[in-house]
């Protein structure tokens, strides 16, 4: 397995991301996913896990599973939110016996009416510190190009991510769907003395109804061309699907164009958009 470190400095990284499935028939999707997946032969995949450790389990087999039967190098997924330091300490110890060496440290946010407490680490640079004394990790930290919801400005959103990514090895981004708000966040990072590499995360929508749960799951609002766009030919799913992957495939296209350093595709468990997207950009491996 490698280490992302080690990933990125190779050239730009094309990561994929999966969550752990809950039923038996959510599992085969994502069996059959990783199936067609893995001939494109991405850099490394992220596996999320669920807040408080709702998927503590489910996250950690299906890591170790990628690790010991695929030729793909995962990264753990790893939140604060409802839990103690003593057992963030032991999941963290428990991926370095297993062989893991990347992790994706994150503050975390509690699900909506839950009653989680909000954990014994406030800020995810804390759990970053956390997973350096435990082992010899590449540690990643989330951005967000349009800031963060809770933000009380752009401004504060860059400085606390420039402190977090100071401590870290690189960030990937939440989705988004114009390139300007990327540029903006690295530059604005840039301002503040960081220049670690930051992975731009992408999400094609696929449907109609995907667009207000996008808005929402991004915490802002959805770009009305691109709205404008799907709803024109919503009567048809088909070329609602060819219109989010187009539209996703000139964002990459701009992003590489710009230098980014690496896509990180969250893939919801299928394999259909992404695999297109990279035809679309005449990728045939990430390697």
């Amino acid at each position: 397995m490698a280490k992302i470190t080690d990933i990125l400095r190779r050239g730009v990284s094309y990561s994929f991301e999966f969550f752990p499935p809950r039923t038996p028939e959510a599992e085969a999707t994502l069996e059959r996913a990783l199936r067609e997946l893995e001939p494109l032969q991405p850099s490394y995949v992220s596996v999320t896990y669920g807040a408080g450790g709702s998927t503590r389990e489910r996250t950690h087999d299906l890591v170790v599973q990628i690790l010991h039967d695929t030729s793909i190098t995962p990264m753990a997924h790893l939140t604060c939110v409802g839990h103690t330091r003593g057992e963030l300490h032991e999941i963290v110890v428990r991926y370095r016996d297993a062989g893991i060496e990347n992790v994706l440290a994150l503050g975390g946010d509690p699900p909506k009416d839950s009653d989680l407490p909000p954990g014994e680490l406030p800020y995810a640079v804390e759990l970053v510190r956390l997973i350096r004394e435990v082992g010899d990790f590449a540690v990643g930290v989330a951005a967000h190009p349009e800031p963060h919801p809770r933000s009380p400005s752009k401004e504060a959103d860059r400085f606390h991510t420039a402190q977090k990514l100071a401590e870290a090895d690189f960030a990937i981004t939440q989705f988004f769907f114009e390139a300007e708000h990327y540029f903006d966040l690295v530059e604005g990072l840039r301002n503040h003395g960081v220049d670690k590499p930051v992975i731009a995360g992408i999400m094609p929508v696929t449907s109609l109804s995907g667009i207000k749960r996008m808005a929402q799951l991004q915490g802002s609002e959805f770009p009305a061309w691109l709205a404008d766009r799907l709803y024109a030919v919503g009567d048809d799913p088909e070329a609602v699907r060819a219109v989010g992957v187009e539209e996703a495939t000139k964002l990459c296209r701009a992003l590489l164009d710009g230098g980014a350093p690496g896509l990180h595709f969250y893939t919801l468990n299928r394999s259909t958009a992404t695999l297109e997207i990279y035809a679309s950009l005449g990728l045939t491996s990430a390697r």
